[in-house]
């Protein structure tokens, strides 16, 4: 038996002549839990997708407890105890738990489902990954949080007899307590034997949950480690090819007292009396946990939520903003936090995405002038860095940094003199958001005034010029710059209040 659960060895894999994966090695010990890191694009995907028999590898070699494997298909790699737990979990929203997990496996006698049998099976795993936390099994999922949802994939996986599982960005929609539950979940599993691969962005959660890790550059193997050993600094630099010995970019901006946007005592259907002020060049954060309103918030200034009271001045002027178009036009701009179903259309190329928001720049008379659009499209595609071969590339193509530029690229085509930004760096990678991060500094620099609601409380601290802080729909307190820190940020996000010396 091979200390080695699996090994990839020497894989490489290329699309149109563009090298995804050259001679990549991958070594997973049995029963650890195995971190798979890099920046978008350095070839995680690809290599997890040879993994689960989703691609073939041009040149390489699987080995299973050292043996050599060849998966055709996604059902060979499930077959051979492999099973993957995506971001969004791939359930049947109609069904409930136990359905979920048997299907396409389904116990039958003679074409008629032994429904009983079927879910007492379902109930083992859901029993052992769950403990209690689903309550009834027949309820459908779609009534379920995507932590829930996420328990029945694992139990699904269990239930296959998988015996190495990959976790990809599996805390990217989860809060911190879920995330805690999640950890508890993986640490079992490590405790009975089971080998994970561990995929995301989040360092922290490296440090705290994993044994080893395989750092990929430009589809590259560049280094193995042990956790215990490395610094978050040194796996930063492993990353991305070069020292980064500040998370953040250095800030030399001073806002003006000009306010550009007044809210006052605003409610809505999940907040109530919000007031705030933002001033020109500054960086405002909305900070607070997951649930507080803060995303809410931001879509009843835009108009794409209904307020039920309270006012908004833009530029000292009051005004009601009833829908997005409007926003627009007062010089308003927002890039959500979910990227692929509202930020891009991701089946059209970066040039269209680009300038979707500034078709009367474009057009006359409601035909588009087609080199006017590329000079535009090809102005902030320059301008903003997007890393892609041209502008007609689609954006489904594009790593998630690269979609945040297009967003933003289309925002400020418009004009937008003020930003709304949800989540910027979500499912980016450490150097991508590094130059999200500098882009903000250099934007605030020119005039542009940005509101920002962030989970990270490292962000917060790192980026804001004053932070608001929210808890259950309410405005709990204000921050300046010189005040963030996480002990300030913690304590008014839980409703309670600073002491003085704070």
């Amino acid at each position: 038996m091979s200390e080695f659960a699996l090994e990839m060895l020497g894989i490489t894999k290329t699309f149109s002549r563009v090298k995804a994966l050259d001679n990549v090695t991958l070594r997973v010990h049995t029963g650890e839990i195995h971190a798979l890191i890099g920046e978008n694009g350095a070839g995680k995907s690809t290599l997890m997708k040879i993994l689960t028999g989703i691609y073939r590898a041009d040149a390489g070699t699987v080995l299973l407890q050292g043996r050599e494997t060849h998966f055709k298909k996604p059902q060979d790699a499930m077959q051979a105890g492999i099973s993957i737990i995506h971001q969004e979990p791939s359930l049947v929203p109609d069904l409930d738990a136990a359905e979920n997990l048997m299907l396409g496996h389904e116990m039958q006698r003679g074409g008629v489902l032994k429904a009983r049998a079927q879910y007492a099976y379902a109930k083992r795993y859901l029993d052992y990954v769950c403990n209690g936390a689903l309550g009834d099994y027949r309820v459908p999922v779609r009534r379920l949080s995507v932590a829930q949802q996420q328990m029945i994939d694992i139990a699904r996986a269990l239930s296959c007899q998988a015996r190495i599982i990959v976790m990809d960005e599996p805390t990217a929609s989860l809060t911190q307590s879920e995330i805690a539950v999640l950890f508890q979940i993986v640490r079992q599993l490590k405790a009975d034997g089971i080998t994970i691969l561990y995929i995301s962005h989040r360092l922290e959660e490296l440090f705290a949950l994993c044994d080893r890790i395989t750092v990929l550059r430009d589809g590259r193997h560049v280094t193995d480690a042990n956790v215990a050993d490395v610094t978050k600094n040194w796996l930063i630099g492993k990353m991305i090819g070069r020292d980064l010995s500040q998370s953040y970019p250095p800030r030399h901006r001073r806002h003006s007292d000009e306010v550009v946007l007044e809210v006052q005592n605003l409610t809505g259907e999940r907040y109530r009396d919000v007031s705030f002020r933002l001033h020109r060049g500054e960086v405002l954060a909305i900070a607070g946990l997951v649930g507080a309103g803060r995303t809410e918030v931001l879509r009843g200034i835009f108009g794409a939520d209904p307020t039920r009271s309270g006012t908004v001045k833009v530029f000292g002027r009051e005004t009601v903003i009833s829908c997005p178009a409007r926003a627009l036009g007062q010089g308003l701009g927002f890039a959500t936090e979910d990227r692929k179903c509202q930020g891009l259309f991701l089946n059209q190329d970066i040039r269209q995405n680009i300038v979707i928001s500034a078709l009367n720049k474009v057009s006359r008379y409601g035909v588009v002038h087609g080199a006017r659009e590329k000079r535009l499209a090809r102005r902030y595609f320059d301008e903003l860095g997007v890393v892609a071969p041209d502008i007609d590339k689609l954006c489904k193509y594009l790593s998630g940094g690269n979609q945040q530029k297009v967003i933003l690229s289309k925002w400020l085509a418009s004009g937008c003199k003020i930003l709304f930004l949800d989540e910027p760096t979500r499912g980016i990678d450490v150097g991508a958001k590094y130059e999200i991060f500098q882009l903000m500094d250099r934007l605030v620099g020119q005039g542009v005034s940005i509101v920002m609601v962030s989970s990270e409380m490292a962000e917060v601290i790192g980026v804001a010029d004053r932070a608001i802080i929210m808890h259950e729909g309410a405005v709990t307190g204000e921050l300046p710059a010189d005040r963030l820190t996480e002990e300030n940020i913690m304590t008014l996000a839980s409703g309670e209040t600073l002491r003085a010396a704070n």
